[in-house]
């Protein structure tokens, strides 16, 4: 291996749940709230690339689509890189491939070069070291309050959506989008490049196994009395389907309102506070995960994701859909970080970050399969009613998914520990 290969020396045990947790936890948290930009800006600018290139909504949905395939592709690749040469070398690597990416769709001259800077710029290679690889690090750093820590870790993604869409809906009006996007761009990428210079030393969790203060092991090599390959699938399946259907408010809430009447700018006000709300459940769902652990959580998520989703349907008024974008965010915002417990409570500690990386990819998948699927129902039916009911439906499979994990979990008798 080549020296600059080699991999820092893990922190001394002492560190697990330390200041120095806290210190890192912290920096975490903004660098996933610059790297995350991508994620939730590029729905504020679809009406206005949708009209400058001349496409239709499910085309101009497909930069979303494919940067969140990607995103999700690069969460293993960029989380396995993060195991070999460290968090601190990957997120200089994500912060040039935000800047590169916003720059070039900013000044893409067609909806093809668009889409092609957020896949493999903003998708591929920037946003996707800032969540799935830092969210496996984070894991690693806690012991007695990993659910709370990764909670606040994820945050970062929503407080990224609670920022930026606001922001950059003033930019697009005043600078115009493209301007806004290359400012954005240097903003956050040069933002995560000055802020990694604290991410050098290396986790101190990196043993065989994790055992609580009562002897009680966390992992197993069979995880819900299945092979490792099989319970990833499942859990692959369950990310999947809850993200189509958290997808469609977050991806067509601004597209949404502008078809209601209400102008793209209510819709960016939605979007904000609903990932508002977001950070604040998942810090409470992460305090929760603690108490009762990450399968318990994530069916309790599924659940309240499914009743928010439902109440879309029948209010449309400028008001209720205020509320209701307050409650999807409260309502489904811990459901992610709740995957990441799950595989620090189930699978082994050493393969954490390529375990965790591959279900975020599949909830960066189900987000990407559902912004564009919504997009394609609105286009065949000229409303989002339909939309709203694909989405409940994806819901309600995550949701047995969930309940048949857990009960084979107390079939099995095997505790869930936080």
């Amino acid at each position: 291996m080549l020296p600059f290969c080699m991999p820092h020396t893990p922190a001394p045990a002492a560190w697990i749940d330390s200041r120095h947790a806290v210190h890192r936890l912290v920096m975490t948290l903004i660098i996933t709230t610059l790297g995350c930009s991508p994620m939730y800006v590029v729905s504020v600018v679809l009406p206005a690339v949708q009209t400058e290139f001349g496409v239709g909504r499910a085309d101009a949905s497909l930069p979303y689509t494919v940067m969140m395939v990607c995103f999700g592709l690069g969460g293993i690749a960029m989380g396995r890189l993060a195991d070999r040469i460290g968090i601190q070398k990957v997120l200089w690597l994500g912060s040039v491939g935000i800047v590169l990416g916003f720059v070039a769709a900013g000044m893409a001259p067609n909806i093809w070069l668009f889409i092609v800077a957020h896949g493999l710029l903003l998708g591929l290679l920037g946003s996707s070291t800032t969540f799935a690889p830092l969210l496996a690090d984070t894991s690693l750093w806690w012991d007695k309050r990993r659910g709370v820590a990764v909670a606040v870790c994820a945050s970062g993604n929503y407080l990224a959506g609670s920022i930026w869409p606001t922001l950059t809906q003033w930019g697009v009006e005043n600078w115009g989008w493209r301007s806004a996007y290359i400012v954005l761009g240097l903003v956050c990428g040069l933002g995560m490049a000055a802020l990694a210079f604290g991410m050098r030393q290396r986790p101190p969790l990196l043993g065989p196994t994790v055992v609580t203060a009562s002897g009680q092991s966390l992992t197993s090599e069979r995880p819900f009395g299945m092979s490792v390959g099989a319970a990833q699938a499942w859990l692959f399946l369950a990310g999947l389907a809850c993200c189509v259907a958290m997808a469609m408010p977050q991806v067509h809430i601004v597209a949404y309102c502008a078809d209601l009447g209400f102008g793209a700018a209510r819709g960016a006000e939605m979007l904000s506070l609903m990932l508002a709300c977001g950070i604040a459940s998942r810090l409470v769902s992460g305090a929760i995960c603690d108490r009762i652990g990450g399968m318990r959580t994530l069916m309790l998520g599924s659940a309240l994701q499914g009743i928010a989703l439902l109440m879309f349907i029948p209010f449309d008024g400028l008001v209720s859909l205020y509320v209701i974008s307050a409650l999807f965010g409260l309502f489904q915002g811990g459901i992610v970080p709740s995957y990441a417990i799950i595989v620090r409570e189930y699978f082994p500690p050493a393969q954490a970050g390529q375990r965790v990386g591959a279900v975020i990819m599949a909830t960066m998948l189900g987000m990407a399969l559902g912004g564009w699927m919504s997009g394609m129902v609105y286009d065949l039916t000229g409303s989002y009613r339909a939309a709203f009911i694909n989405g409940a439906a994806w819901n309600l499979l995550n949701g047995a998914i969930a309940w048949v994990l857990f009960m084979r979990v107390r079939a099995l008798q095997r505790p869930v520990h936080t």
